[in-house]
């Protein structure tokens, strides 16, 4: 164990040696006991990691050795147990800090993933500074998490929610960015990688842009950190939600990334217990980010377990999980349409993460999906909470196959040899 009381080891039976671009993911699979386990008589094919990936046993033994040795209530107890726990929570803000480039762990803000993240920047920022008439700009492929959130404030304050449309390769439609990018725009929240169509926005130039006309940028990192190398600085971004059960980490792990000038501006989000400096009987003041967002217990364990998930993901390299992820996608394009299916999103493999949503020969999604999991296959049907893509799209749901370090071009097969089956069923 490390300082941080998370396994510093490298994958189970992966050599130090082994070049970064190359995935051993047979090796890989050996830590996953999920992948162990026979649905309906077949080996398990795990194809819903944009939903939630699996965890690593050195996941799995980080928040069990915690409970087991370590449990205590972080920043509380003056006691060798509270001295443990706070060290082992605070090492992972920088270890976090560190993973997306971020030269200060104070940046980090610790909550239970995206969708709180996501809150916390509309509350904390955009409640406080947005103005009637003042602009927020999306985009149609968002997620819910980064719509309603939107629109609560703008009901609140009076600013106006616009969109940038996209086009039919479900890519974003920029030629008119000037008409949409303003000086009344006061916010680009745009995600970093489409959960429904594998999109890979342009992040770093439409950062320069929006900041051009002096709006902040958020980045849902939701689908992006797991998937891709990441540096805030690089992209210039003023915040970035990170999700730690995507990138194999524990449920309810996470956080947010923010300038710290806008921390320290931005009112906090929840009150309660340790984010207060002083109480009186008519006001509060607060201590300084992160902490100012960090009301009551937080989620120690969870966030130890992320913590191991970085060690694991720093072991393979960010760089050969995208690469990985780009030759099972393309291998699945090429399978999928050869099935018959249409798939949705960009073709381009170099703008296309490893998310790949299809509709297949007028089998509703929801129907298709019970008979994949009769053959041990798991995906995802759904309109995948990205309702206002679904309608661009003229489908009520998609199938969705999503990749990860563990999958194979057999799972991509898996996946097909299911749907030649489902069509016997339907067709």
């Amino acid at each position: 164990m490390n300082d941080n009381g998370a396994p510093s080891d490298v994958p189970r039976d992966v050599p130090r040696d082994v070049p970064r671009d190359v995935i051993h993911v047979e090796r890989i699979r050996k830590d996953f006991p999920i992948l162990e386990r026979v649905i309906n008589g077949h080996p398990l094919v795990y194809l819903d990691s944009a939903a939630t990936s699996q965890k690593p046993r050195q996941v799995i033994d980080a928040v069990s050795d915690f409970y087991a040795n370590h449990n205590a209530n972080a920043h509380r107890g003056i006691y060798t147990l509270g001295e443990e726990a706070t060290e082992a929570f605070e090492g992972v803000r920088a270890k976090l800090a560190g993973f997306f480039g971020s030269p200060d762990p104070r940046t980090i803000v610790f909550t239970r993933g995206t969708t709180e993240s996501m809150n916390l920047v509309a509350q904390g920022w955009g409640r406080k500074f947005l103005r009637e008439g003042d602009e927020v700009l999306l985009t149609d492929m968002e997620h819910h998490s980064n719509i309603v959130p939107w629109q609560l404030v703008a009901q609140a304050t009076g600013a106006v929610l616009r969109y940038i449309p996209l086009t039919d390769d479900g890519i974003l439609e920029l030629t008119d960015l000037e008409g949409l990018l303003t000086e009344r725009t006061k916010v680009l929240a745009i995600t970093g990688q489409s959960n429904v169509l594998g999109t890979l926005p342009p992040v770093k130039e439409l950062a320069a842009a929006a900041h051009s006309v002096g709006a902040i940028v958020l980045v849902d990192g939701a689908q992006l950190v797991p998937h891709n190398p990441v540096d805030v600085v690089d992209l210039d971004v003023d915040f970035l939600t990170i999700s730690g059960h995507k990138m194999l980490g524990p449920t309810a792990s996470g956080g947010l990334y923010g300038r710290r000038e806008l921390l320290d501006a931005m009112d906090p989000f929840l009150g309660g217990g340790e984010m207060i400096s002083e109480v009186f009987p008519d006001r509060s003041t607060y201590k300084d980010p992160p902490h100012k967002f960090e009301a009551g217990t937080m989620n120690i364990a969870q966030e130890i377990g992320l913590g191991a998930a970085i060690d694991y993901l720093e072991s393979i390299g960010m760089g050969a999980v995208r690469e990985h992820e780009k030759q099972l996608t393309a291998y699945a394009l090429e399978r999928l349409q050869e099935a018959g299916a249409v798939v949705h999103g960009p073709k381009d493999l170099d703008i296309r993460g490893g998310t790949v949503s299809f509709w297949f020969k007028d089998v509703h999604p929801h129907d298709l999906a019970q008979v994949l999991d009769q053959e041990g296959v798991c995906v995802r049907a759904s309109h995948h909470c990205a309702q206002i893509l679904m309608r661009h799209l003229g489908v009520p749901a998609t199938t969705r196959a999503s990749f990860y370090v563990y999958n194979t071009m057999e799972d991509v097969d898996a996946l097909v040899g299911a749907l030649a089956r489902a069509e016997s069923v339907f067709v």
